[in-house]
C-alpha cells in the first residue's frame, strides 16, 4: 500500500518515506484535498480554495493534477466524473460500476471513453444539458471509423463515482480518456477538455472552447476535429472533415430532445416512455424537421413495445414516421438505423430494413446504437452471423450500459436459432439476469429451456409470462412478433407449448 505523508507545517511531502518536490500550488491542491479525503472536491472548490478566488483557467487545476498524479502516481488523485477529484492514498481506488467484468483488452486502433463531463454551470438543472452535449460528442466521434469510441451509457457509469483513470482505462479496454466541464454566463457557453492517457495519468491534450449558446453544434464539432488529431495524427483530413449537419435550428427543440434522451437511454417504463415522447412531440412541433427527434421518437416505441409497456395498435402510429425516415434520414446515420429497425419490427417484408441498417452501419461502424439495431434486423431476415458479430461489437463498445442485457438476449436468439444452443443460453441467460421483467429477454430463454428439455425451469418462465402480460396466447405472439420467417415462426410455436400457456 503506497503511503502519502504530508506536514503542513513545513509544506513537506513523502512517498512511501521518500520526499516528493512539489510546487507550491500542486502542494495547496493535494492539501485541500488530503483534508477532505472523506469526500469528492469539486474543481470549483478547488479554483476558490487554492487560488483564493482569483479568476484563474480552470486548465491551471488540470496541470497540478497532472502534476501530483506524475509525481504520487496516476492513482493518487481519483476523478470522479462530472464532479470533481478525490485523495486515494492507497493504490487501490475501488469502483463497483465493473466488478465482476474481466478487463477487454485494448483494440489496436486509438481508443476513447468520453466521462461525463462536470456540470459547472451552478445549476444542478442543467446537468441533462451538459449530459446531452457529452453524448452528441460521443455520437460523433462514433462516426469516425479510425477510432474506437466506448458508448455513451458505459461511460455514465462513472458518473458521481470515484475511479482513477488508470482502473476506466482496464475496466472498458481504452487508452484514453477524454473529461472536462462545462460553465455558462448568460448565452456563452465555456467547454473545458482534456485528452488523458489512462495507464499514466499523463495529461496529452487540453483546450477550451468558448462561444454563444446558439453555436452549441459548431462547438461540438470543433471539439470533436481536434480531440481526432490529438488521438491519430495520420487520420486523413477527409475523416476528421466528417458530415456536420446541424440537427436543429431550433435550440428549444434541441434542449427539449436531450432531456426525453436523458431517459429513453435508461430502458424507459411506462411512464417514463409517455414522458421522454411528450417532450420530442413537443421538439418536432417546434421544428417539424427535427430528423433525430424523430429518430429518438422510434426508439421510444420501440424499447416500449419490447417490454410490452404498449401493444401492437399503440405502434402502428410510429410506422408512417419510420417509413418517412427511412428515405428521408438526411444522411444521420442513427436516425437511419431507428426507423430501420423499427419499421423492420413493424413491416411484413424486411428486405427494405435490411439494406437500411447496412447502410447505417458503413456509415457509423463504430456506433453502439447503430450496431444494435442492425443486430436485430438481421437477426429478423436470418442473417445470424452477422447479427451475432454486431451484438458482440455492441456490447465491446457499450459493456456497462443499461441496455447490455438487451443485445445479451439478441446475441442469444441468434446463437439459438442458428445451432449454437449452449452458447445461446448463456447469452440467454445474461440478458434474462439484467432485465427480468422484460419481456423480450423472458419469452427466448423459456424457448431455449424448452428446446434443451429444462422444462421445470420453462415452465417457470411461462408463468411468469402471464402473470405479466395476463393477455398473451401464443398464437398472438405469433401474430405481433418480428421474428416472421417459417422456421422461425415453427420454432417458437413448437417451443411455446407444453407450459401451460394459452393456445
Amino acid at each position: 500500500m503506497t503511503r502519502i505523508t504530508l506536514s503542513p507545517e513545513t509544506r513537506e511531502v513523502h512517498l512511501d518515506g521518500r520526499p516528493v518536490a512539489l510546487g507550491a500550488r500542486a502542494y495547496d491542491v493535494l492539501l485541500h484535498l488530503s483534508r477532505n479525503s472523506g469526500r469528492v472536491v469539486s474543481k470549483g472548490e478547488l479554483l476558490e480554495q487554492v487560488w483564493g478566488g482569483l479568476s484563474v483557467e480552470e486548465g491551471n487545476l488540470t496541470v497540478q493534477i497532472s502534476a501530483l498524479r506524475k509525481a504520487l502516481g496516476p492513482k493518487a488523485i481519483a476523478t470522479v466524473p462530472g464532479v470533481g477529484y478525490q485523495f486515494a492514498a492507497s493504490d487501490t481506488v475501488g469502483t463497483a460500476t465493473t466488478e465482476g467484468h474481466a478487463a477487454p483488452p485494448l483494440p489496436a486502433k486509438p481508443s476513447l471513453a468520453v466521462l461525463p463531463f462536470a456540470n459547472l454551470t451552478g445549476d444542478a438543472g442543467n446537468d441533462y444539458l451538459v449530459d446531452g452535449i457529452v453524448t452528441d460528442l460521443i455520437g460523433s466521434l462514433s462516426r469516425i471509423s479510425g477510432i474506437f469510441v466506448i458508448a455513451a451509457t458505459s461511460s455514465f457509469a462513472y458518473k458521481g463515482k470515484t475511479v482513477s483513470l488508470a482502473e476506466v482505462g482496464t475496466d472498458l479496454g481504452v487508452r484514453y480518456v477524454l473529461e472536462g466541464s462545462i460553465q455558462k454566463g448568460g448565452d456563452t457557453l465555456r467547454i473545458s477538455v482534456q485528452l488523458v492517457e489512462t495507464a499514466t495519468s499523463h495529461t496529452i491534450w487540453n483546450a477550451k472552447f468558448t462561444g454563444p449558446v446558439a453555436e452549441i453544434f459548431a462547438l461540438q464539432d470543433q471539439i470533436t476535429e481536434e480531440v481526432t488529431g490529438a488521438l491519430e495524427p495520420t487520420l486523413i483530413q477527409a475523416e476528421a472533415g466528417r458530415i456536420r449537419d446541424t440537427p436543429t435550428d431550433s435550440l428549444h427543440a434541441y434542449d427539449l430532445c436531450l432531456k426525453a434522451i436523458s431517459l429513453i437511454l435508461r430502458m424507459p417504463k411506462a411512464d417514463t416512455f409517455r414522458t421522454a415522447v411528450d417532450l420530442l412531440d413537443q421538439a418536432i412541433a417546434l421544428d417539424p424537421g427535427y430528423v433525430l427527434a424523430e429518430a429518438w421518437k422510434c426508439r421510444a416505441f420501440l424499447l416500449a413495445r419490447g417490454g410490452r409497456y404498449i401493444g401492437q395498435q399503440n405502434m402502428q402510429e410510429i410506422e408512417p414516421v419510420a417509413r418517412r425516415l427511412l428515405s428521408d434520414h438526411n444522411n444521420d446515420p442513427l436516425a437511419l438505423a431507428f426507423a430501420a429497425t423499427t419499421y423492420g419490427y413493424l413491416a411484413a417484408d424486411k428486405t427494405t430494413a435490411a439494406q437500411a441498417v447496412r447502410q447505417a452501419r458503413a456509415m457509423a461502424p463504430n456506433s453502439g446504437l447503430v450496431l444494435q439495431g442492425a443486430g436485430w434486423v438481421l437477426a429478423y431476415v436470418g442473417a445470424y452471423d452477422e447479427a451475432i458479430d454486431c451484438f458482440e461489437r455492441t456490447i465491446r463498445y457499450d459493456p456497462l450500459g443499461p441496455s447490455t442485457g438487451y443485445y445479451h438476449s439478441g446475441m442469444g436468439i441468434c446463437q439459438v436459432l442458428s445451432g449454437q444452443v449452449e452458447a445461446g443460453l448463456v447469452s440467454l441467460e445474461l440478458g434474462y439476469a439484467e432485465n427480468p421483467d422484460y419481456s423480450s429477454s423472458i419469452l427466448p430463454l423459456m424457448n431455449a429451456y424448452h428446446l434443451l428439455g429444462r422444462m421445470e425451469e420453462a415452465k417457470v418462465l411461462a408463468d411468469k409470462v402471464m402473470r405479466l402480460l395476463p393477455e398473451y396466447t401464443i398464437s398472438g405472439n405469433l401474430a405481433v412478433q418480428p421474428f416472421q420467417l417459417p422456421e422461425q415462426l415453427a420454432f417458437v410455436a413448437r417451443h411455446s407449448s407444453g407450459l401451460g400457456l394459452p393456445p
